[in-house]
Order: structure tokens, then C-alpha cells, then sequence
């Protein structure tokens, strides 16, 4: 059975017990000002980085041109590395392409700046990529992740990473999202009313999706919130997809009740401070990090993050979270520590996170890959899945009524999984 994390195995008197070995404390806040709290930042952020660059062989970086990695890049220059060897992935998909910023960074520093592109053909890599993995692994961007990592290895062996940034210093539009779901909880129940229906004829006329999931969240508590933005297929889905005889089987098991546990159950007493913790021992250590050590393994290639120096995290959860989110910002905190280091360009852009175009693959060049590999008679006949509701998925993505792209990369990795590992069984 797998561990949590932060955890280890203890075998005594013939008796074998779990037992954690450190943990994170959001409710001993630190008492100090901003001006404080930013000094600290980079205090600590400079020293992590100067500690994971001891090496006998050359260090490179994983640039994508958010505050993140271009935060490590600067880091790199205080610290007197030259030359600064940093590697980027994109796209030619422009709205999922970042190199722009990335170069930005790299011209800002003078580095030593590699590109690769990564386009849908490239997907032929998938039944590789799934024996590397061992296992169904819902998130697209090990894609872009194995070939930076691969294009990389060509050049350094060991790469720093932006990884866990997000999670300490409160990054992802979900924070905001928790945030403004927490005020509009306490505003009175006409009120509410009144704004969930002006909010609704909004995302009717103009079919804005994050609206969408946003005002879905609304209708339902903090925890509840949460996991329905975290999931891929939420419980209604869920109940939609299985057959009625694989239903019937998993009928008691509730996948979603691992994060509920996490985030009810961590006595934290501030909220945002409940979700950060949440995906620091959820989000973080089991896809994330999972994710980049892996693609980089598989390239001979060792990867370590100075955000996730104990001393740092520490320290950020010893924050506000008003610190970190206020004002419709997320990662408040590290951007004011940051600027006249990294260009405003890369401290005020918004978030655009590590995302592959597979919608627009899944419509196009890889309209009928999918197709051939969902609707095969052999992974139509495992049972897990009502087969009409695969197609209808697929037609609705298709005509682009509906955007199932993180769902579909799910159940095709799910079917390659299978074909790799249970049919040679």
C-alpha cells in the first residue's frame, strides 16, 4: 500500500505501524509586515536554490516564463551561475504557447536558452510514456514534461524546477475562486440569489467556462467547492459513465472522500489555508511532483525544486493567506518581493499554468486516434463504461458544445494502460 506523504514505516515488537515525520503548521502565524515577509522570501528562496545547485555535473532549468521558474532563473544570477543553461516547451497552439516569456526571462539574464515544440504527432509517445508511469496518469502535461525533460538531458543532468511555488505562495485561479465562493457565502440568502441569477445570465450570453464552473461551485459547501474544481469527473459524471454492473460494484466506494478527509479534517482554521494544505500533501506530492520525476527519470535526468526546501514551506505557511491572495491576485507575497528582479511582464501577466492543447488536438489531428482507441470493441467490452456515454462525450467535444479534454485524455490513458499492461498479462 502506497504511503501518504511525509510518512514512514516503523517495525516494532513484531508490530508494523505508519507514523508521520513532518508536517506543516498553518496555524502558528508569523507576526511580521509585508516589507518583512517579502525580505524573507527572498532570503530563504536564494539559500534553497544556492543549496540544490551543489553538483559535479552542470545544472540547467526548466523555464516556462512564469513567476515560478523565472523566480529560480533570477535566484541563479544573484548566485553568480554563468552560464545559466534554461530549457522551454511550447506549442504551435499560440494560446498555449508561453515561449515568448520564457525568452523574455532568458534574454533578461543572458542565458543559454533551448526551445522545443511539441506538436500533436508527438502523442505517439503515449504507450511509452504509460510504461514509464506504470499507471493511468490523468495529467497532459507529462506530455510536454517527458520532451523538456528528454531535450534537456541532452545538455545538463540535473535541472531546478518552479515546482510547488504555486502551492506555497497561492497560486491557482481555484484559490481566488475559494475566496470569493467564502464572501459570497456570507452575504444574505436574497443577495445570493439575486447575484448567482445575474451571474448565470452572464455565462448565458457569453458561455465563459470558467464562469461555468465557478457559479457550479457556488451551490454547494467550501469542501464540497473544492472537490468539484479538483475533479476531472465529478460524482454525477461519474454515475453517467460507469455501466450499471460496474456502478453497482463501486457503489460504496467514493473516490472524491481521500481530498474531503484532507481538507475537513486538517484543523486548520482559516480556509485558504485548509486547500493549500490540502494539495501540498494531495495535488503536489501525488501528481505533480509524481509527474516531473518520472518524465525526468525516464530521461536520465535529476530533477529538485527550491520551493520545496522545508525551511521555505515552513515559512510560507506561517503567512496570512491574505499575503498570498487578496485583491484578486494570487502569489501577492512573491511578486512584490520579486519586483525590479523579474520584468513586469512576467510579475503582472495571469496565470496560464502548464496546459496542452488536446482539446484542439482531440478535434483535429487526433479526432480519429481517439476515436479508434475509445470506441474499439475491446475497450468497449471491459464493462467499466456505458458505451453510449463515451460517444456522446466525444460528439460533444467534437462540435465543441462541451469541452471534455481532460476527460478524454483520461479514459484513453486508462485504455493504453490496459493494452500495455493487462492485456499482455
Amino acid at each position: 500500500k502506497k504511503l501518504p506523504p511525509a510518512h514512514y514505516l516503523v517495525y516494532e515488537k513484531g508490530q508494523i505501524t505508519i507514523k508521520r515525520y513532518w508536517d506543516l503548521s498553518f496555524n502558528s502565524k508569523l507576526n511580521i509586515d509585508k516589507k518583512t515577509a517579502q525580505e524573507e522570501t527572498l532570503r530563504l528562496l536564494e539559500e534553497s536554490t544556492k543549496l540544490r545547485l551543489v553538483s559535479d555535473v552542470p545544472v540547467g532549468v526548466f523555464l516556462s516564463g512564469g513567476v515560478d521558474s523565472s523566480a529560480v532563473v533570477a535566484m541563479m544570477a544573484r548566485l553568480g551561475v554563468n552560464p545559466i543553461k534554461t530549457f522551454s516547451i511550447g506549442f504551435e497552439d499560440q494560446r498555449f504557447n508561453e515561449l515568448k516569456y520564457a525568452r523574455i526571462v532568458a534574454q533578461r539574464f543572458g542565458t543559454e536558452h533551448k526551445e522545443f515544440i511539441v506538436k500533436p504527432e508527438t502523442i505517439k509517445i503515449l504507450p511509452e510514456l504509460i510504461r514509464h508511469y506504470n499507471e493511468p496518469f490523468a495529467d497532459s502535461s507529462a506530455l510536454p514534461s517527458y520532451y523538456v525533460a528528454k531535450m534537456t538531458s541532452e545538455h545538463v543532468k540535473v535541472v531546478l524546477t518552479g515546482d510547488a511555488g504555486d502551492e506555497c505562495f497561492g497560486g491557482y485561479d481555484r484559490y481566488l475562486g475559494m475566496k470569493t465562493g467564502a464572501g459570497y457565502d456570507s452575504l444574505p440568502q436574497f443577495v445570493r440569489t439575486a447575484v448567482l441569477k445575474s451571474a448565470k445570465g452572464m455565462q448565458a450570453v457569453f458561455r465563459i467556462r470558467k464562469l461555468a464552473r465557478f457559479l457550479e461551485g457556488l451551490a454547494v459547501s467550501p469542501q464540497a467547492r473544492y472537490l468539484k474544481w479538483m475533479s476531472i469527473f465529478d460524482r454525477d459524471r461519474r454515475n453517467a459513465l460507469y455501466s450499471k454492473e460496474f456502478l453497482n460494484t463501486v457503489k460504496t466506494y467514493d473516490p472524491s472522500q481521500y481530498l474531503f478527509n484532507l481538507i475537513s479534517g486538517s484543523n486548520i482554521d482559516d480556509l485558504l489555508d485548509r486547500v493549500f494544505y490540502t494539495d501540498i500533501m494531495s495535488y503536489l506530492p501525488e501528481d505533480l511532483l509524481v509527474k516531473v520525476d518520472i518524465a525526468t527519470m525516464a530521461n536520465s535526468l535529476e530533477a529538485r525544486s527550491p520551493f520545496l526546501d522545508h525551511k521555505l514551506m515552513e515559512f510560507t505557511a506561517g503567512l496570512l493567506s491574505v499575503y498570498k491572495v487578496s485583491n484578486f491576485n494570487t502569489k501577492q507575497i512573491l511578486k512584490e518581493s520579486l519586483k525590479g528582479i523579474l520584468p513586469s511582464r512576467i510579475l503582472n501577466r495571469s496565470k496560464k499554468g502548464f496546459g496542452v492543447p488536446i482539446g484542439n488536438w482531440f478535434r483535429g489531428e487526433l479526432k480519429d486516434y481517439l476515436s479508434d482507441i475509445l470506441l474499439d470493441n475491446k475497450a468497449l467490452k471491459r464493462g467499466y463504461f456505458d458505451p453510449k456515454y463515451i460517444k456522446q462525450i466525444i460528439a460533444e467535444h467534437n462540435t465543441a458544445e462541451c469541452d471534455h479534454s481532460h476527460r478524454l485524455w483520461s479514459l484513453l490513458n486508462l485504455e493504453l494502460w490496459h493494452q500495455a499492461f493487462m492485456d499482455q498479462a
